[in-house]
């Protein structure tokens, strides 16, 4: 499970890398100059497609586990500084882990907020 990890928090940065679109580049240039010498084959039309399905289908999942993570970082990140605020109201830390019906009650004290906000001090 370690090795599985290690492997899905490198491969996005391997697969968006200059050397990753260059090799995808110099491979289907190769692909295209083998064309003519194999006749424009079927194998040679399908093989691309099926590559690409593949690596897509891979790809989402990487982008999904990397997706994924980074937003578990940036709620233990904004819960820090909703902590470090004399201010603040600590009950919004986790505020991901609440009820839909929860959160709408949240956004609903928060537009009254801006409304408040919005009217000439009288």
């Amino acid at each position: 499970m370690k090795f599985l990890l290690r492997f899905a928090r490198r491969s996005p940065d391997v697969v968006g890398s200059p050397w990753a679109f260059l090799l995808a580049l110099v491979s289907m240039v190769l692909w295209l100059v083998v064309g003519p010498f194999v006749g424009f084959s079927d194998a040679w039309l399908v093989f691309p497609a099926t590559a690409t399905s593949i690596g897509a289908f891979l790809i989402v999942f990487l982008i999904q586990f990397s997706q994924n993570r980074d937003m578990a970082v940036m709620q233990l990140k904004l819960d820090e500084l909703i902590r470090g605020l004399s201010e603040a109201r600590t009950h919004l830390i986790g505020l991901e882990h609440t009820s839909d019906e929860e959160l709408g009650e949240i956004a609903e004290e928060f537009r009254q907020l801006r409304e408040e906000q919005k009217k000439p001090d009288e």
